[in-house]
């Protein structure tokens, strides 16, 4: 399953990021927990360079506990500062404020010895599609400030937020790279929904997931649709979940199409289970 997908307004979102990254203090690097590797983007450790970051890891109520744990300690020995956030319940959201000025301390310092005081921290905040950009903006914000969807590459230009009167922030539309030449990459971010699934096979996407999801946590397949997977294939099991689900068609043939929609969307929301497709090397 070969997936490419590079729009044109992505390469101009990367122009942006480079142009504007003088005009900020930190930077919000947002991931999704349940993907941390797959959803970082190798581009932009490049365009950064020692530009103070900050990985917020969104959709932590998605991702297993103890494995998001796992990935921060990682995080911690590469010398990167991370937190688990959840823009639904707003869980973290009050560390990323109180991390932003751990982070630009020796900038306020500078500002300060040249008598600038009380200048807004200014975040610009980057990340692959549909990973929760403006959500996190409105709930920072506490209102409707960004446009939202749930459909990658809603954020077409970038924005101002003034978030508090101490700290402003600098949206930019979601940008992906130009190749996965991961596969598994590439079947993550498709996963988790950062690439259209339009642009998808999804009959074929969702025995790759039931594969994933077989290994990695099997006891929530079977609790949730109430089978047996062992010694099955996944399109045995997605077979078996549709007949579970009544996705049953003229001449008793399981609609494989619905069976593996009612799957895509109920992984995606956390039905399924807490789990993380990806864990830290170390």
């Amino acid at each position: 399953m070969n997936i490419n997908w590079y729009p044109g307004h992505m390469k101009k979102t990367k122009e942006s990021i480079k142009k504007n990254l003088s005009l900020v203090d930190i930077v919000y690097e947002l991931i999704d927990a349940r993907i941390p590797w797959s959803s970082q983007n190798p581009e932009i450790d490049i365009i950064l360079k020692n530009k103070p970051r900050l990985i917020i890891m969104n959709k932590s109520d998605l991702a297993d506990d103890d494995t998001s744990e796992r990935w921060q300690k990682y995080f911690n020995s590469k010398g990167i500062t991370s937190v688990l956030v959840d823009c639904i319940s707003n869980r973290g959201l009050n560390e990323v404020v109180n991390l932003s000025y751990v982070l630009t301390e020796e900038k306020r310092l500078q500002l300060a010895k040249k008598g600038i005081k009380n200048r807004p921290i200014r975040a610009m905040i980057v990340g692959i599609p549909n990973v929760g950009k403006s959500t996190l903006i409105n709930s920072l914000s506490r209102k409707k400030g960004a446009k939202v969807s749930n459909k990658p590459g809603v954020t077409k230009k970038d924005q101002w937020i003034r978030i508090r009167k101490d700290l402003e922030l600098l949206d930019t539309p979601g940008i992906l790279w130009p190749k996965f030449e991961d596969k598994e990459v590439g079947l993550n971010l498709a996963f988790t929904g950062a690439i259209k699934d339009e642009l998808l096979d999804i009959e074929t996407l969702v025995i790759k997931l039931i594969e994933r999801l077989s290994f990695i946590s099997k006891a929530c397949l079977e609790e949730r649709y109430n089978i047996v997977v062992s010694n099955k294939s996944a399109y045995e099991i997605l077979l078996e979940i549709g007949k579970k689900r009544g996705c049953v068609i003229r001449g008793g043939e399981i609609d494989t199409e619905k069976a593996s929609n009612i799957v895509l969307d109920e992984f995606r929301k956390g039905i399924i289970g807490k789990i993380t497709l990806e864990f830290p090397n170390s």
